[in-house]
């Protein structure tokens, strides 16, 4: 499986109140971020078979935003595996329950998302977990196999923007949606 572990774009500051901090919705930059992440992905010809999301509206609203831009027709699946108060064994029982699928994108947050990540390219016997830093709207590609997972690539937030400016046509997925 080629899992594809996307933090959330830019929501902002936190709130202090933990309640309110669930709802918070991206900034303007955030949903520039989600668009041109997609535009990225969409010219590199990257799809999706599944889509998964944390509850919180931040993550859901990065999901909604790229799986749209991107032409992904089906429901996105939301887990509390991937929200802030998950655990890795959470993460990995929600993992086995994509198996089926080739392309797996989770959208989730930090410090989760780094944390499974580096649990992930460790392995399970190990104790020393690779760190990976993974800034809000990062992309990491990994290939999930028997042992240690395979780090593919690693999508900044920046790389998509200095991407974005040098393309110069549309590639959006053309959908069947009316």
């Amino acid at each position: 499986m080629n899992l594809y572990i996307l933090r959330h774009a830019s929501a902002g500051l936190r709130r202090p109140n933990p309640l309110l901090d669930t709802k918070r919705p991206l900034d303007k930059d955030g949903k520039a971020q989600c668009l041109q992440l997609a535009h990225v992905l969409n010219a590199m010809k990257i799809s999706f078979d599944m889509v998964v999301s944390s509850p919180l509206k931040r993550s859901l609203q990065t999901a909604q935003l790229v799986a749209t831009e991107m032409g992904f027709e089906q429901s996105i699946l939301i887990s509390t595996a991937l929200a802030p108060s998950s655990t890795f064994a959470q993460f990995q029982k929600m993992l086995r329950d994509c198996t089926a699928y080739e392309n797996v994108l989770v959208v989730g947050h930090n410090p989760n998302l780094t944390q499974f990540l580096g649990q992930l390219l460790a392995g399970p016997t190990e104790t020393t977990v690779p760190g990976v830093r993974l800034r809000k709207g990062s992309l990491a590609r990994v290939s999930l196999l028997r042992g240690p997972a395979i780090l593919q690539s690693l999508i900044d937030p920046r790389i998509v923007r200095a991407l974005y400016a040098t393309s110069t046509k549309s590639s959006r997925r053309k959908t069947s949606r009316k």
